[in-house]
């Protein structure tokens, strides 16, 4: 074998591929040389060959994120984190501290806010009055599906008592019909919009910046983009361009369900075309087809226990032809679903364009997927349908207000991954900024069902885990697997891409508990160290 670019030597390599273990791996440029013991990668050893004793720590394919939103993390990395606060009075004294940093910000700006946290769940903007009333304010909630506004803010938005509720969403409103200052659904982009219009590309390109160095510190090496907009794409080509980008991202275009879909659907295979690197690809559309159960708008089969029963975003006569026509297109479909009839209206869909258009292997996905009636989960099989989780969103400290607002025993069969697993392919990702991007907690949470964030919360009796290595495998190669990317990516194999992460804590052998505190010591993207500890 020829001399080579960098020799890692005296590791623990889970492979996630051929050999499932390896204690040396070779780079030459950015690919993988060789996989294997010490001793049978000693040849590729040259005189100008760099050396790398890792001294025995575990190492691992570099993480995708299977579900990412590239931006809004970077935006959400600069306002006020509220995913701690308890009540009102743990979240006012960190929107009233942000507000104080940064005095020459036009708003004030939060995130992670959770209903549990709210008196009844219903967040008011005299609450936020309270705490900053001359300057608008905006937070999203934790699951980035409802808005908090202050009567600033409202003012600031041009929404009053005679601003229409935009479809799919919700302009709370009190009994006089007035805004209340909660924002639910697709009435949160109100809110977007605006702050998509006065931000700078300056201020894009530092966001994706900021991301990016999260993400590596992570060990994440790729993400798959969940809501791509124009201007996020912009962001992104320029840093491909710049050579700037250290993970690399897989996106589905987000589509409007007040818009026709024909032109969406022209756009996003022009975009698909024009964007197909190892670096940024383009390669669906995102349909976000229900609510949350949060805030009771996911669309279930039967009513929440306040007797609510709201439809879903994308009903069935409006989904299918939409799912049809990308299928048609080329375009893999992701379908957020989380509701019971939305994840059926869905596989529904995806039925009606598998007899449309005949088989394909685009491996539409569905995204979520938190309480899919029994019934249905074997279809996830049958119909070749990726099954896209996010082990972070069932950290049981947060789990309270999922619990009450479902009221029966739909509660204790949500988040089936085991059940999901045995029929079709599970990929984890941690849809981040909706939960914190770091992998692996993501991973704790799957292996063992316990709280990333307050480990004196135990795990949920008789939830099932997923075993540590089919975990790492959801994150890894099943994960490239569901962007078609196998071949290239995710697993430690000679010919393929050299991503790989180090930590300095092995699972095997200290047990899943260990990343929770396990640091990533070094990430490598394409050969080239993006960050080390």
């Amino acid at each position: 074998m020829a001399a080579t670019d960098i020799v890692f030597r005296r590791g623990r390599f889970f492979t996630a591929g051929d050999v499932p273990w390896a204690e040396s791996v070779v780079v030459s440029g950015d690919r993988l040389a060789a996989v294997g013991g010490d001793g049978e990668v000693a040849a590729a050893y040259g005189p100008d060959t760099e050396v790398v004793d890792l001294g025995g720590r575990f190492a691992l394919p570099g993480v995708t994120d299977a579900h990412f939103h590239t931006l809004m993390a970077g935006d959400a990395l600069r306002r006020a984190d509220l995913v701690h606060a308890r009540d009102l009075a743990g979240i006012a004294p960190l929107v009233r501290g942000w507000a104080d940093e940064h005095p020459a910000s036009p708003w004030v700006l939060g995130r992670g806010w959770l209903h549990s946290s709210i008196p009844n769940g219903a967040p008011t903007r005299q609450m936020l009055d309270q705490v900053v009333a001359d300057r608008p304010v905006f937070l999203d909630a934790n699951d980035l599906h409802s808005g908090w506004v202050n009567t600033a803010g409202l003012a600031q938005l041009g929404i009053g008592a005679g601003t229409p509720d935009p479809p799919g969403g919700e302009i709370v409103r009190d009994g006089d019909g007035a805004p209340t200052g909660e924002l639910k659904e697709t009435a949160v982009a109100l809110a977007w919009e605006h702050f998509a219009s006065i931000t700078t590309d300056a201020e894009r390109d530092e966001r994706l910046r900021a991301v990016l160095g999260a993400l590596a510190a992570a060990g994440v090496t790729s993400v798959v983009d969940m809501a791509l907009t124009p201007p996020d794409l912009a962001a992104m080509a320029r840093a491909e361009r710049a050579d700037g980008l250290t993970a690399r991202i897989r996106a589905h275009v987000l589509m409007a369900p007040d818009r026709d879909p024909a032109p969406q659907i022209e756009e996003a295979a022009a975009l698909a075309a024009r964007h197909a690197s190892p670096w940024l690809s383009v390669v669906g559309i995102k349909i976000v087809s229900d609510g949350v159960i949060d805030a009771c708008t996911a669309a279930m089969l039967w009513p929440f226990a306040n007797g609510s029963h709201p439809p879903a975003i994308w009903e069935p006569d409006l989904l299918r032809p939409t799912v049809v026509a990308a299928d048609a297109a080329g375009l893999q479909v992701a379908i957020h679903a989380i509701g019971d009839r939305a994840i059926r209206n869905a596989l529904d869909a995806f039925e009606e364009a598998a007899g449309a258009n005949g088989p394909t292997d685009l491996r539409h996905r569905i995204e979520h997927i938190e309480l899919p009636d029994p019934e249905d989960i074997p279809r996830f099989g049958e119909l070749n349908v990726t099954a896209s989780m996010q082990p972070v969103h069932a950290d049981p400290a947060i789990r309270d207000n999922w619990t009450a607002m479902l009221g029966d025993e739909r509660s204790t069969r949500g988040f089936p991954w085991t059940a999901i697993g045995a029929s079709t392919r599970l990929v984890l990702g941690t849809d981040a900024p909706t939960a914190p991007l770091e992998a692996l907690h993501n991973l704790f949470i799957a292996s063992t069902r316990r709280s990333a964030l307050d480990r004196s919360i135990p795990a949920p009796p008789g939830e099932p885990t997923i075993p540590l290595d089919a975990a790492l495998r959801g994150a890894t190669i099943d994960a490239a697997w569901s962007c078609r990317d196998e071949r290239e990516r995710g697993s430690l194999d000679p010919g393929k891409l050299a991503d790989f992460v180090v930590l300095d804590a092995d699972p095997f052998d200290a047990g899943p508990e260990s990343l929770l505190d396990a640091t990533v010591v070094r990430t490598v993207v394409g050969g080239r160290t993006v960050f080390e500890a």
